[in-house]
């Protein structure tokens, strides 16, 4: 049987190499360092869920041809376009429309819905966000998951975690955490006070590198005085942890080789981005930065190192948690699904219906497809070249077309037709762009990025990195519940099998079943009920991606303005 080398194209950590076979069939590639020869149930399944086939126009199916005709004339006569690009496809190919609507003028998007205020704390500290490779991590000692659970969002990295101590920071108390060797179920949204209490712990019990500290880090003296300002006994109790559990924790990672993987959801706050900088100063009180099988892992910078060919002109920015789409009269839409995955589904519903013009082009109905007055169906990964890099791991590769199909058309193609119409520079071939990031590569490893990050110096104005130095926060208030949005096993975000419950603890004396009408101070939504025996009594889960959700969360972000705050908010049973 002869079968075919491409790459999935999902927003996750994995990134995994695919073959697929002459009958159509998605194995995982076993030669591939990562994959190791399976896949995950979206790919496994991946062909199971229906795409969107034809055009849409206003409710009635048109041809390719008329409908990108329509698209032209529509941006011909608008006055101000957003183009507003998610990530449903991890392709570079996908920023090639970003070059053609800034030359064309149209505002862009910034920031994130998922990880920007976690890598803005990384970047202040470090100067630039590099991950840990799987081959590091499988020569760690002890692996700290800090509000990540690998098996619903990174199950590849399980293979190189076998054998090792296994800690979990987390408020819920998942299958996997059952699992591990410690959980440390620590109240939602106090990460930022167990990094800075355990940081100065380090201290008491002489377990600090000082050689470290002192060549490597700067700003020690205003990080020491910010730690030894914690109320101890106040900080544990806001946590809600014990004394017992800090000194069980400082006993597994002492004098030992340590990995600290953290999710998105610890910095799903205001506070978010000092929330990294706080675990990356913890573990450079350890030490673990620039040390074989030791550090801390985010979603690293999947663009770090490389250079974009695509050549951006200076244009308008919105803010992609809080897009402001009522300054638009055409809003083109690629790549997501803003009406449920933007925060205040409400005040989005409110701003998107005073858009004239709204364009969707991707691959799968959503609420926002349902909206749009012309939908343009997009090409799957099987049926364009791309080529992709990862969060996860640090090598590209490449996404050849190994399927041919009359549905749909892909970015490149739509990109060279709107700049065609549109007379602007023509585009290179697509093969040329494709090249121009392999060549940033050797052996399928991005260039620049060292087997053992941060070896030699941290990429900040001086080479050291920063020690947190102020930790300004406000609390939530003690009435209600914290909204808890994990990732779900079964979709990434809108795709998929999407979860439709609320998960509550069996505490909220709610039936399985029952109706629950739920409210914030920015809005409402109904869900069915359910129990989860891992939930702590403060907390309520409802995995990102349930529809309705997003009308319960805020309409803000952060405090660095980059990032979604989607669990900056207390929830209440009607």
């Amino acid at each position: 049987m002869i079968t075919y080398k491409t790459a999935c194209p999902l927003d996750c950590y994995d990134g995994c190499s695919v073959e697929v076979t002459d009958d159509g069939k998605l194995k995982g590639d076993k030669e591939h360092p990562f994959t190791q020869g399976f896949l995950c149930p979206f790919l496994n399944h991946y062909k199971k869920y229906e795409r969107i086939e034809k055009p849409r126009l206003n409710g009635k199916e048109i041809s390719m041809g008329k409908a990108l005709a329509y698209l032209v004339e529509t941006l011909k006569n608008s006055n101000n376009t957003l183009h507003y690009r998610g990530h449903g496809n991890f392709g570079k190919m996908q920023e090639v429309t970003d070059q053609f609507f800034s030359q064309y003028g149209a505002a862009l998007t910034e920031g994130s819905l998922c990880d920007a205020a976690g890598e803005h704390g990384i970047l202040e500290g470090r100067g630039a966000n590099y991950m840990m490779s799987e081959d590091q991590i499988s020569k760690s000692e002890v692996v700290i998951f800090w509000g990540r659970n690998p098996k619903s969002t990174n199950s590849h990295i399980l293979p190189f975690i076998k054998g090792k101590k296994i800690v979990v920071i987390d408020p819920i108390k998942t299958d996997f955490a059952k699992n591990a060797d410690f959980h440390i179920q620590i109240r939602p949204r106090e990460d930022l006070y167990l990094a800075l209490l355990l940081s100065r712990y380090i201290f008491n019990e002489d377990m600090a590198d000082y050689d470290f500290l002192d060549s490597r880090c700067s700003g020690i003296d205003k990080f020491e005085e910010l730690i030894y300002s914690i109320h101890i006994k106040n900080a544990i109790k806001q946590m809600d942890i014990s004394l017992e559990e800090i000194d069980e924790f400082l006993h597994l990672i002492k004098g030992k080789k340590v990995a600290i993987l953290v999710g998105v959801g610890v910095q799903k706050f205001s506070i978010g981005s000092s929330v990294l900088r706080a675990i990356d100063s913890f573990a450079a009180t350890l030490g673990l930065f620039g040390k074989e099988g030791c550090g801390v892992s985010y979603l690293g910078s999947s663009s770090v190192g490389l250079n974009s060919p695509f050549k951006i002109v200076k244009s308008k920015k919105e803010k992609a948690a809080i897009a402001n789409f009522d300054k638009y009269d055409t809003l083109f839409v690629q790549g997501s699904n803003p009406l449920s995955q933007m925060p205040s589904t409400k005040s989005v519903d409110e701003k998107l219906s005073k858009v004239k013009n709204i364009i969707y082009f991707g691959i799968y109905e959503n609420e926002t497809s349902a909206k749009a007055s012309l939908v343009i169906p997009a090409k799957t990964f099987l049926e364009k070249d791309d080529i992709r890099t990862s969060y996860g791991h640090n090598y590209i590769l490449k996404m050849p077309r190994v399927e041919e199909s009359n549905i749909g058309i892909g970015e490149y193609d739509l990109a060279n037709y709107l700049t065609k119409e549109f007379k602007q520079d023509s585009l290179e071939d697509e093969e040329f762009y494709i090249k121009y990031y392999e060549e940033q590569s050797e052996n399928s490893l991005i260039n620049g990025r060292d087997d053992i990050a941060y070896a030699n110096d941290f990429t900040t104005d001086d080479g050291k990195f920063l020690l947190i130095d102020k930790a300004d926060d406000y609390p939530l208030g003690n009435d209600g519940y914290f909204l808890v949005t994990a990732k779900s096993s079964k979709s990434l975000n809108s795709q998929f099998e999407r979860e439709t419950k609320a998960y509550f603890p069996s505490s909220a004396g709610i039936e399985v079943g029952q109706s629950v009408s739920l409210k914030s101070k920015y809005g409402e939504a109904t869900f069915e009920a359910d129990i989860h025996d891992g939930l702590r009594d403060d907390s309520i889960l409802i995995y990102s991606g349930t529809p309705n959700v997003n009308y319960l969360t805020p309409n803000r972000t952060d405090n660095s303005g980059t990032n979604a705050i989607y669990q900056e908010v207390k929830v209440f049973i009607d």
